[in-house]
């Protein structure tokens, strides 16, 4: 082959085909390098060998060939061929079992081969490189049935023979030729060789890495008897161990579904539509109790699995998507029959939600990863779950963490502070403490009023403002009323023409006196004159009426004293009022004062029980109270309670709450306040305290604790 020639002696000039055997060579050792370069590199096995092929196949020259790999089982495979059905060795099965044998004999000497077309040798005996004519009906023998030359080289690596390159080259060619075809092909396979042999150590530090990640996530994961714990782990490591985009422990509580833990997420709303849509589809898979892998097609998913994947994918773009339910694991020590029983009650914990948001490729080896990632799952949050269902745990765990204060150093400590712990709960429950019902209050005069509309009208006139001193009886605000107006007018004109038909039929009477007439006529006269009198007298009285409705319309004061209602003229003067509707209060400061104080419904039943034992002792008790003006908050007032309402009503922001009015001494008010009538302000804010005799010091302090438990807690029991 014009490869292999010696170049021209120097001093003469290269003739053209020098220059072409220079060229040819160039291209040889830059296809060399290109496979140099790329058995370095991390492709894929498919897509070395047929560069590699491609590249001999071209360099040669040749018809084609085929790159033989083996199995486990050392059979060769085929692995890339170029042009193979031209030699026709697909075409007989007698022909492929000799070039099977061929091959075989050739890997087994683990030597590169030259064979002849249509040659072949005995079981055993070496390759023929001559041309020595074989009968192709004998299967049993090592042969050439093609019509090319074969030019074989093992692939070798630290293992043995890995495979095996095969060239099918145009007979024909000289012998030192062939012999280099078949040193470029031992090249070659070198270059497969490292490539096989460099491809295996990175499988070995992949499968290493591997290895390392399944142990740190096997030990994790099995570290925490905490659901939520353990749910975290699950989804951080193993979306380091599968490789995916995102990972996400679903796990159900009773009834319902919750997401617990999604991979890279320490916190996250549980309201968002991604995680509702999620959670929503993790319930759906699980129930149907089978696994769901989703890359796009939907058609043989059932129509609930459909209809809540496309709903989750729609809103989270997902490529590809896996949702595993996971179920309880079984524990080896049990029986086999009890085995036997949980396979059909299957108790689901959750669900394994895997996803890839960007490529929708699966990782290599990602099936055996996500089931290793399951199984792992399934029994660390069976155990976590078994051991937070157990019986009192939080008791035992705070026995076990206590263990410290029993040991010989810290016992005299633990004695002395158990001591006083049983002392301080022997002084709650039995040192007596007065109980006191606190209440918020109003100081006001005891002579008071409110003034009310008499009648439906318009307020026209307030001569008063606030704080302003009113006699009895003097105006405080002046009505008009449309309505009565126009009655009176009404009225008053009915009167006037009564009137005049009296007066004419008076007329009338005198005439008929005065000359001969009928008495019938006289008689009818006498009788209109009497019925329209007394429509008269009619009027007149409901003229009185009207007159005394009008006087309504002045409202006066119903006691002396001071106005008390904040800013009255805005708020009633102009604006339409009705009949019983209050317009303002007036207060007499200079009277005595008392105590408007509003009770808790929920305490009235400590007050009500106290007061009905001293009753039952003392029929004229008064409940003692004590109280202090916000004015004055230094300054303590003693009274009693002289009125009790029987119902409860709506006060501000306290709820329902029960009125009492209390009396007190009105000489220890002047002495908070020189002139009370002047200084002390109707409605003064006031803080009362209702004694209820004495109780354990522990009741008193912490019987709002007692009554929320009994009432919010024990009572739903």
């Amino acid at each position: 082959m014009s490869t292999y020639t010696n170049p021209p002696s120097s001093g003469q000039s290269p003739s053209p085909d020098d220059e072409a055997v220079l060229r040819a060579k160039q291209e040889i050792q830059g296809l060399v390098q290109e496979l140099v370069e790329l058995s370095k590199s991390e492709v894929e096995p498919n897509e070395f060998y047929e560069a590699l092929l491609n590249k001999s196949v071209s360099a040669l020259a040749a018809i084609g060939g085929v790159v033989w790999i083996l199995d486990e089982q050392g059979v060769p495979g085929l692995q890339f061929q170029i042009n193979l059905q031209q030699t026709g060795l697909t075409e007989s099965k007698t022909s492929q079992l000799q070039h099977g044998r061929l091959l075989q004999q050739v890997i087994a000497k683990g030597e590169p081969a030259l064979v002849a077309p249509h040659s072949g040798s005995g079981a055993g005996s070496e390759l023929a490189v001559e041309h020595h004519p074989i009968d192709l009906g004998d299967a049993e023998i090592a042969a050439n049935p093609t019509s090319y030359l074969l030019v074989l080289a093992p692939i070798t690596s630290d293992r043995g023979v890995e495979g095996l390159v095969e060239i099918f080259q145009r007979d024909g060619a000289r012998p030192t030729t062939q012999r280099g075809y078949q040193r470029f092909l031992m090249q070659i396979c070198e270059l497969a060789g490292e490539y096989v042999k460099s491809r295996r150590l990175r499988h070995y530090a992949t499968k290493q890495s591997l290895w390392e990640q399944l142990e740190s996530f096997t030990a994790l994961v099995h570290q925490r008897l905490n659901s939520r714990e353990t749910a975290y782990t699950i989804a951080n490591e193993g979306r380091r161990l599968i490789g995916c985009d995102r990972v996400t422990v679903v796990l159900r509580k009773g009834s319902s579904y919750q997401v617990e833990a999604i991979s890279g997420q320490d916190t996250f709303d549980k309201r968002s539509n991604v995680v509702r849509l999620l959670r929503n589809l993790a319930r759906t898979v699980a129930k149907t109790g089978e696994d769901l892998w989703f890359d796009g097609d939907t058609s043989d998913l059932a129509p609930q699995v459909e209809k809540a994947v496309n709903a989750y994918v729609d809103e989270a773009h997902t490529k590809q998507l896996a949702v595993l339910p996971l179920q309880e694991a079984s524990d080896p020590a049990e029986e086999p029959e009890q085995e036997e029983a949980k396979k059909h009650k299957v108790n689901v914990l959750g669900a394994l939600v895997i996803e890839q948001l960007v490529d929708a490729r699966s990782p290599d080896g990602m099936i055996q990863r996500v089931d290793v990632v399951r199984r792992h799952s399934s029994t660390s949050l069976t155990n976590a779950q078994e051991h937070e269902g157990l019986f009192l745990l939080p008791l035992w765990r705070m026995l076990g963490k206590a263990k410290w204060l029993v040991t010989a150093r810290t016992l005299p400590k633990t004695l002395a502070v158990a001591t006083l712990i049983v002392g301080a709960i022997a002084a709650l429950c039995l040192v007596p403490y007065d109980f006191t019902v606190t209440a918020e209050g109003n100081l006001v005069p005891e002579l008071r009023r409110n003034v009310f509309a008499g009648m439906d009208g318009l307020v026209v006139e307030v001569p008063v403002h606030h704080g302003k001193h009113v006699e009895q009886g003097s105006p405080l605000a002046r009505l008009r009323s449309m309505d009565l107006e126009a009655e009176m007018i009404r009225l008053q004109g009915e009167y006037d023409r009564t009137g005049r038909q009296i007066a004419s039929i008076q007329r009338q009477r005198m005439l008929l006196e005065s000359r001969p007439a009928r008495d019938a006529d006289l008689d009818e006269l006498t009788g209109q004159l009497a019925q329209l009198r007394a429509q008269l007298k009619s009027l007149m009285l409901q003229r009185d009426l009207l007159e005394k409705k009008t006087k309504r319309l002045e409202i006066t004061s119903p006691i002396s004293g001071k106005v008390v209602t904040w800013k009255v003229n805005d708020m009633i003067l102009n604006r339409p009022v009705r009949r019983g509707q209050r317009l303002m209060e007036i207060a007499d400061p200079s009277s005595n004062w008392e105590l408007k104080i509003y009770v808790p419904e929920s305490k009235m039943g400590h007050v009500a029980q106290y007061f009905r034992q001293q009753q039952e002792k003392d029929p004229q008790y008064k409940l003692r109270v004590t109280f202090i003006l916000a004015t004055h908050p230094s300054e303590h007032l003693d009274g009693v309670v002289e009125e009790i309402d029987h119902s409860a009503r709506l006060h501000g922001e306290d709820g329902n709450t029960v009125q009492m009015r209390v009396s007190f001494d009105q000489t220890a008010l002047t002495r908070l306040v020189a002139n009370p009538a002047e200084e002390l302000k109707v409605g003064a804010d006031a803080k009362a305290k209702i004694h209820c005799g004495r109780r354990a010091i522990g009741y008193v302090w912490f019987h709002d604790l007692f009554e929320f438990v009994q009432s919010r807690i024990l009572f739903r029991f």
